[in-house]
C-alpha cells in the first residue's frame, strides 16, 4: 500500500512517457507485444554435446533461462511489472515453468508449475543445477509445492471466487502475503514454456492480468530449413523457433531489442555464460533477495566446496 510491496520498489525515476502508459492501457491484455524468433539449434546443441563430453548435462530450456538471468543482470528494466498503474522495480530475479508430473496412472497427464530463484550473478552451471534440482523435487508423482497446495483448497467454486477476488484486491495494493506471492508462478519476472517438450510449435502465450508477469517466453519444436551459405550455396538448417510476448509499458520498445539482441548473442555463444558477468546493475539501488530453499542452500554449498578444494 501507497508504493509498497513485498515483491517490488516503486520506481520513481522513470520517463514520463512510460510513467503514464499504464493510465492509457490499464491491463496487461491491452498492452502485450508478441514476437516470433527463430534460434540456431545446431550452435546450441552442439554445445550441449561438447559439454555432456564434460560430464555437465545442459538442456536448451536451461540455456534460454542462463541467458535471460544474464541480459536482467545487464538489463535490469526488464524485470519491471506494473501493479495499480504504477512501476516497480522487482526485489527478485525469478522464472516460471510448468512440467509434467511422473504418475503410476496409464494415459494420465498431471501437470505441476515451478517457480526457481535465481541470482543475477549465476552461470550456466549454477542455473542448471538450480532448475535441476527444482524439477526433480516437483516432478514426482506425491510432490506438492506451495503452488499445488493453494490450487487444492481452491477447489470449490465459492471459495475459489472469494479468494481469489481478495488476492487481486490485495495485490493491487500491495498488501498480499509474502506466503501467497513466492507460491504465485503468476508473479514473476518470467513465464516460460516448453511447447517442444510436448511435441508442439512455439505459442505467442498471453500474459496474465493475475499476478505480475510481464515477460511469457514459448520453445518450440525443431524447424528444418534451406538457407544460403556463406558461399553462396544452399545449406539445410535446423532451428528452434520461440514466441515472446511483452508487457509494452514496463520499458520502451529499444530496451527489448536489446534485451532479444543481448539473449540471442549468448544462446549463439553460451560458452560466455560460464563465467559470472563482469558486474550487476540495479535500478535505484535495487537488489535482489534470494529465499533460503532447499536448492539454495545445496547450491552453496556446493560453491563454498569448489572455493575451498
Amino acid at each position: 500500500m501507497f508504493g509498497r510491496r513485498a515483491d517490488g520498489r516503486l520506481l520513481k525515476e522513470i520517463d514520463p512517457i512510460i510513467a503514464l502508459t499504464p493510465y492509457l492501457m490499464p491491463m496487461r491484455c491491452d498492452a502485450q507485444v508478441m514476437l516470433g524468433y527463430k534460434l540456431d539449434y545446431e550452435k546450441m546443441a552442439r554445445y550441449i554435446v561438447e559439454q555432456g563430453a564434460n560430464g555437465n548435462r545442459f538442456t536448451f530450456m536451461e540455456l534460454i533461462i542462463a541467458a535471460f538471468v544474464r541480459v536482467a543482470s545487464e538489463l535490469p528494466e526488464i524485470n519491471r511489472f506494473v501493479a495499480n498503474k504504477r512501476l516497480y522495480a522487482r526485489t527478485q530475479l525469478t522464472v516460471s515453468f510448468a512440467l509434467l508430473k511422473e504418475t503410476s496412472k496409464a494415459d494420465a497427464i498431471e501437470e505441476n508449475t515451478v517457480k526457481c530463484y535465481f541470482d543475477p550473478r549465476d552461470t550456466i552451471f549454477d542455473v542448471a543445477e538450480r532448475v535441476s534440482v527444482a524439477i526433480a523435487q516437483n516432478r514426482r508423482e506425491e510432490a506438492d509445492n506451495s503452488t499445488m497446495k493453494l490450487a487444492k483448497l481452491l477447489l470449490r467454486p465459492i471459495l475459489a471466487n472469494t479468494v481469489v477476488g481478495a488476492a487481486r484486491f490485495l495485490d493491487r495494493y500491495g498488501i498480499m502475503p509474502k506466503y501467497i506471492l513466492e507460491a504465485s508462478p503468476f508473479h514473476t519476472s518470467l513465464f516460460l514454456t516448453n511447447m517442444a517438450s510436448i511435441g508442439m510449435p512455439a505459442v505467442n502465450h498471453h500474459i496474465y492480468n493475475f499476478g505480475t508477469t510481464s515477460l511469457f517466453l514459448s520453445i518450440g519444436n525443431v524447424e528444418r530449413t534451406i538457407q544460403i551459405g556463406p558461399e553462396g550455396k544452399p545449406v539445410r538448417k535446423r532451428l528452434l523457433p520461440i514466441g515472446i510476448t511483452a508487457d509494452e509499458r514496463i520499458c520502451a520498445g529499444a530496451m527489448y531489442a536489446r534485451m532479444v539482441n543481448r539473449m540471442m548473442h549468448y544462446l549463439n555463444e553460451p560458452s560466455l555464460l560460464e563465467a559470472p558477468p563482469e558486474n550487476v546493475h540495479f535500478e535505484e539501488n535495487n537488489v535482489y533477495s534470494l529465499p533460503e530453499t532447499k536448492a539454495s542452500k545445496k547450491l552453496r554449498k556446493k560453491k563454498q566446496e569448489n572455493l575451498s578444494a
